[in-house]
């Protein structure tokens, strides 16, 4: 059976709250029409999931099995390492402002150019590494939004677990979330050298505590694409 390839298009859309024009990537299915709803999923580091993760290839794979529900994919995409780490570390001076932007600009954006639902449960965010950090912080601060959260080996620092353990409305939360066992010395953008798999372990147990639906995997192997691309498979299939 042959697979029927989705569109990619760019986006830009000026966001007022970063004061810049953010770039994005926007995937629609084969069968995209205006008279359906669709799933809406956000991914941080948006060029490297649809480059270096194949995204579209493997949405129109599954959405051609039915294995998935309709969705629109929007990958928003930094400029640099350093563009990055301000927008999605947890102490990056334009992490607020990324997050809001998030939340108040791109998903009314979004609701009014696509027949999406608008509702949490809806709309997911993913990201790997400093994104998945981001799409976590954004989930927990705008709960009612984002309903779903895909982590893929997620910086873990106490502002992120302080802020699970802080969250009172964990039945509003679905989650994905893995980690590499080989992930205990990895180089991160500010040339430091961390353990991710202990922290995330002390997350996950976090999330187990408090009561959230989530899943949870440790896979073999280290902090890099090379894992997480074969892990997508399996994610879009559990979440959606």
């Amino acid at each position: 059976m042959t697979t029927v390839r989705g569109t990619v298009t760019e986006l830009n859309l000026f966001s007022k709250e970063l004061n810049e024009e953010m770039k994005m990537l926007v995937y629609l299915p084969a069968t995209y029409s205006p008279l359906y709803k669709y799933t809406l999923l956000i991914a941080q580091d948006g060029k490297d999931y649809f480059q270096l993760g194949r995204i579209p290839r493997l949405a129109d794979e599954l959405l051609s099995n039915k294995e998935i529900e309709n969705m629109i994919i929007v990958g928003v995409s930094y400029k640099d390492v350093e563009d990055r780490r301000r927008k999605y570390h947890p102490h990056g001076e334009e992490n607020d402002a990324y997050i809001r932007f998030l939340a108040h600009e791109l998903v009314p954006y979004l609701d009014e150019h696509y027949p999406t639902y608008h509702m949490g449960m809806g709309r997911a965010l993913i990201g790997d590494s400093l994104g998945a950090t981001v799409s976590l912080m954004t989930a927990l601060k705008y709960p009612n939004t984002f309903g779903k959260v895909l982590l893929q080996s997620p910086f873990v620092n106490e502002k992120v677990l302080d802020a699970v353990e802080d969250f009172t409305q964990p039945h509003l939360l679905s989650i994905y979330h893995i980690i590499g066992l080989q992930e205990t010395e990895v180089k991160t953008t500010d040339g430091k050298v961390k353990d991710f798999l202990k922290p995330n372990r002390q997350l996950h147990e976090t999330f187990d505590q408090k009561g959230f639906s989530s899943f949870y995997d440790e896979f073999d192997g280290d902090h890099t694409w090379k894992h997480w691309q074969p892990d997508l498979k399996r994610a879009l299939k559990l979440m959606f």
